[in-house]
């Protein structure tokens, strides 16, 4: 019995001192609970962005849209009453839109004094496939049987009707799916890889040979770069291609979605660099890669939309870098918005420059 006491501890001392272990069976179930308690117990007060467009701007458009705004579910945007909705909705990538026509407080008026006339129609904007849009109408409809109580008791005044604004036709879940996954596969290649390397060279001792050497981490971190950049391209066109043959998928393979594989690796080459310096062994760095990778993997928007989250956890996927990557990609592959691509795609250079600075400054290849 005392032997087996010994090992016991003697094996729990060795599992303690794993950083990777003690992530696993600490760290990493905290996290969990924490990110997805956070999501789930949140959704009943999370309101969700309904963008509105009123054409009227009358009297019964305001009464409309104040019972609208009492319905704690739904948090009114205001789209400006001189642009053209369609192209607003494919300018801003948004999933739902509602419309207020023009004359709606003249056809109210005019139902009210004759009662037969039939009702008028607001115009709901947006995808049928999605979960947002299914929420939306419900909440309109809640808005127009409101309204209609309060005029005329059980008579129909106010109705909508559907526009589809399917950014392509026979758009899947995988087509938005697909990008996240890019980012996931770009972020995991790089981030978790390079931190380990640089762990493993502190610890063994091979940047202290390689400072003897010629090549400056500068060229040392571009090898790298220039490896998983190759890599990554024939992973995505392989995923791509995949996703094409299985699920019929209809977004682009465009060139801006090249530029951010390329830049996306840099990035996360340049942050794992970064991270690399804070650790001196493999087991540590695994821990901190993990400790940062993880809440980037569930608060960027790869498996869920950040429109459904808490305002405070959507501040704070703003903050990782996968974030900007994942928004970027699906504003090219697939909603074809070169704008809103290219501004993401800024925001990833920079900071993958900024990381790539900061761990050339810090990380020293004399550590042991």
């Amino acid at each position: 019995m005392s032997r087996i006491l010994a090992d016991t501890i003697a094996f729990g001392k060795q599992y303690m001192r794993s950083g990777v272990a003690m992530f696993f069976a600490f760290a990493f179930p905290i996290l969990l609970i924490l990110i997805f308690g956070a999501i789930f117990s949140s959704q009943g007060e999370v309101a969700l962005p309904l963008p509105v467009q009123d054409l009227d701007e009358g009297p019964y458009s305001t009464v409309f849209l104040n019972i609208l705004a009492n319905i704690s579910v739904v948090d009114i945007e205001v789209i400006p009453s001189d642009v053209d909705i369609s192209e607003y909705i494919s300018d801003e990538s948004l999933l739902v839109a509602l419309q207020i026509p023009a004359d709606f407080s003249s056809q109210v008026g005019a139902i009210l004094a004759d009662a037969s006339a039939g009702p008028v129609n607001l115009t709901l904007y947006g995808d049928q496939t999605t979960s947002t849009y299914g929420t939306m109408s419900q909440v309109v409809q809640a808005a127009i049987d409101g309204m209609n109580y309060g005029l005329l008791g059980e008579s129909p005044i106010v109705g909508f009707e559907a526009q589809s604004i399917s950014l392509e036709d026979n758009m899947t879940f995988m087509d938005f799916f697909l990008p996240g996954v890019v980012g996931l596969v770009v972020m995991t290649n790089t981030l978790y890889t390079i931190t380990s390397i640089c762990a493993e060279y502190k610890s063994r001792g091979y940047f202290k040979l390689l400072a003897t050497t010629n090549i400056k981490k500068h060229e040392w971190l571009l090898s790298k770069f220039i490896f998983y950049t190759v890599l990554l391209f024939a992973s995505l066109l392989l995923t791509f291609a995949i996703g094409q043959a299985v699920f019929d998928m209809t977004s682009s393979l465009t060139p801006l979605a090249f530029a951010f594989i390329a830049a996306g690796g840099f990035l996360f080459l340049a942050m794992g660099m970064l991270l690399g310096t804070l650790v001196k062994d493999p087991e540590s760095a695994s821990a901190i890669a993990n400790a940062v990778g993880f809440p980037m993997m569930f608060l960027s928007g790869i498996f869920f939309n950040l429109d459904g989250m808490p305002s405070y956890m959507q501040a704070i996927s703003k903050v990782f870098p996968l974030t900007y990557f994942n928004d970027g990609l699906r504003a090219t592959m697939i909603y074809d918005n070169t704008e809103v691509a290219l501004v993401n795609l800024a925001i990833v250079v920079v900071l993958g420059l900024v990381f790539f600075v900061l761990g050339s400054k810090l990380l020293s290849w004399k550590e042991r």
